[in-house]
C-alpha cells in the first residue's frame, strides 16, 4: 500500500522516524502484549494499555468519553494533535484505538504501516523510558455510532440479509473448532459463526512484513468473497479488535462508505440464548 495514496491515515516507518517528536505529533503504541512497550518502543511514543485504558473496566464497552479525555490529556494530546498509532500483531489494537478515536471525532489519526513488527525488523532505534508530557485539555465529540454495529442491527441484518457480514477470525474459530485464539481469555459458550457470514481472516489484508497489501490485492480479496462497496458491511471477530483492523481496511484503504465494526462480536453472539449459529 503506497503511503502517498492514503497519507491522511497511513504513514511509513520512515515518516515516523523523521516526525515522531515533532510539535503537534504524538506517536502511540497499543499492543496485544501489554508488556511490549516497556521492552522498547519508538522514541517519543507513549504506551496505552488496551485492557485498562481503552475499555470500560466495569461495563463491557469502549472507553467512555471522560476516560478517553483524561487518557489523551495526560498523553499531551489535544484536539489538534496528529496521532500516529502502531502496535504488535500487525496493528490489531492500534486499529482498535483508531476506531475509538474516530468514534469520538478526532480529526487526524494515522496508523504506522507495518507496526511494531516492521520497526523492529528494520533495526530502528528503540527507547526504554516512557516520555513525559505537559498535560493538555481534550474534548471528546459526541459518539459517532454510524461506525459501530450493535446487536439489534446485526440481528436485523442477518434476518433480512441486508448487509455483508465479514468474520475476520481464524478459519478454526469460524468453523467452531476452537472458541478463541490460544492464550486469550475472552471466550464464548458455543463455536461457529453468524449465519451468512463470509470468512475473510484479518491477516489476509497484510503482507509478510506487516504492511497492508495493495489496493488491487485488497479489492480482489474482499470482492472475491462478494464483499463490495455497494452493500453495507458489518465486520466482527471475537471482541472487536481484529474486526476494527478489517473495518479500517474497508473504510479507509478501499473507501467503503457504509462499513461498521460489531465489537460485541463472537463473545456476545456466541453467548446468546437462542441465537442462530452456523458451523460448516
Amino acid at each position: 500500500m503506497a503511503a502517498a495514496t492514503v497519507a491522511n491515515v497511513l504513514v511509513t516507518t520512515d515518516w515516523v522516524a523523521q516526525h515522531a517528536t515533532d510539535t503537534g505529533v504524538r506517536v502511540v503504541e497499543v499492543d496485544v502484549d501489554t508488556t511490549a512497550y516497556t521492552q522498547g518502543h519508538v522514541p517519543g511514543a507513549v504506551g496505552w494499555n488496551w485492557t485498562t485504558e481503552l475499555c470500560d473496566t466495569l461495563v463491557r464497552d469502549i472507553a467512555p468519553p471522560k476516560q478517553l479525555e483524561e487518557l489523551l490529556g495526560r498523553s499531551g494530546i489535544d484536539n489538534k494533535t496528529t496521532i500516529v498509532l502502531y502496535g504488535d500483531n500487525n496493528n490489531w489494537f492500534a486499529a482498535w484505538a483508531f476506531w475509538q478515536l474516530k468514534i469520538y471525532g478526532h480529526g487526524d489519526v494515522r496508523i504506522m504501516d507495518g507496526g511494531r513488527k516492521k520497526w523492529l525488523a528494520e533495526g530502528r532505534e528503540l527507547a526504554i523510558d516512557a516520555p513525559t508530557f505537559t498535560a493538555k485539555t481534550y474534548q471528546a465529540g459526541e459518539p459517532d455510532i454510524s461506525l459501530r454495529a450493535f446487536l439489534p442491527e446485526v440481528q436485523k441484518a442477518v434476518a433480512a440479509r441486508s448487509a455483508s457480514l465479514v468474520d475476520v477470525r481464524s478459519p478454526q474459530e469460524f468453523s467452531g473448532e476452537i472458541l478463541a485464539p490460544p492464550g486469550l481469555p475472552e471466550t464464548c459458550q458455543r463455536g461457529g459463526h453468524i449465519p451468512g457470514a463470509k470468512s475473510i481472516p484479518w491477516g489476509k489484508a497484510c503482507n509478510e512484513d506487516g504492511t497492508f497489501k495493495s489496493r488491487d490485492d485488497l479489492t480482489a480479496l474482499y470482492g472475491g468473497a462478494g464483499v463490495t462497496a455497494d452493500k453495507p458491511v458489518i465486520a466482527y471477530c471475537r471482541i472487536g479488535e481484529r474486526s476494527s483492523h478489517t473495518w479500517f481496511v474497508l473504510k479507509y484503504l478501499l473507501g467503503f462508505e457504509n462499513v461498521k465494526n460489531y465489537d460485541g462480536s463472537w463473545t456476545e453472539w456466541g453467548n446468546l440464548v437462542g441465537a442462530p449459529v452456523e458451523k460448516p
